[in-house]
């Protein structure tokens, strides 16, 4: 199932996806267009106990990691004042990284099984946006990183890239619009071809009375 007015932004550590998000946010801000950011791990209990363990602070199986991050998707989609129910309410809901990074992530550490399992139930995005850069560029942004999370090694980098290539067919056979960005562009060209997939959305025919937020001066 495809969750309209859903867009997820997604792409390997160091590409650029909470940049682009913090972009977007700062777009909107300037609107009365009803949008809301969100990012995955949450602030919530389950998400804040997971940046924990990314940061090495504490250990866990992996496949109890998978298990984490599918409850803590499970709140951030059903829980009151959640993904679900804003877009069902005719907000847009933009969230840095979805489904497609557990899928990527722990389907590299416990393999695919257990991660298609748990996320099989969540609704698909509508629109995703994958920014794509090679693994040492990646590095080379995650070395001006005060900290490092557990999975931003080269190692790992390089099969998460190859992970999100295979998987990207999947959501398109699913019926979800996907956009293919390189994400060694300049950071204003790439919020502008983001902002122009948004802009083909339902939600913004369907939203009269609100004016398309300009881009930031």
């Amino acid at each position: 199932m495809i969750l309209q007015n859903f867009a997820v932004i997604e792409g390997c550590d160091g590409s650029g996806t909470t940049t682009q998000l913090t972009l977007l946010k700062t777009r909107f801000e300037i609107s009365a267009f009803p949008f809301f950011a969100t990012c995955e791990p949450t602030g919530g209990p389950v998400g804040t106990l997971i940046r924990r363990i990314l940061r090495g602070e504490t250990a866990v199986m992996k496949e109890t990691m998978a298990r984490l991050f599918a409850a803590d998707r499970a709140e951030h989609l059903y829980a009151p004042g959640g993904i679900e129910d804003r877009c069902r309410r005719g907000e847009l809901v933009v969230s840095d990284r979805y489904s497609p990074s557990s899928l990527v992530y722990q389907g590299i550490e416990c393999g695919p099984s257990l991660p298609r399992q748990l996320n099989d139930s969540f609704p698909d995005p509508e629109l995703l946006i994958y920014l794509d850069i090679d693994s040492g560029t990646a590095l080379e942004r995650l070395e001006s990183r005060k900290n490092r999370d557990i999975y931003e090694g080269p190692d790992f980098q390089i099969r998460v890239r190859d992970a999100y290539r295979e998987l990207l067919p999947v959501y398109e056979k699913a019926g979800v619009r996907v956009l293919f960005l390189d994400g060694t562009a300049p950071r204003e060209k790439l919020a502008e071809e983001i902002w122009r997939a948004l802009e083909e959305m339902p939600i913004f025919k369907k939203t009269p009375g609100n004016r398309h937020p300009a881009a930031p001066s």
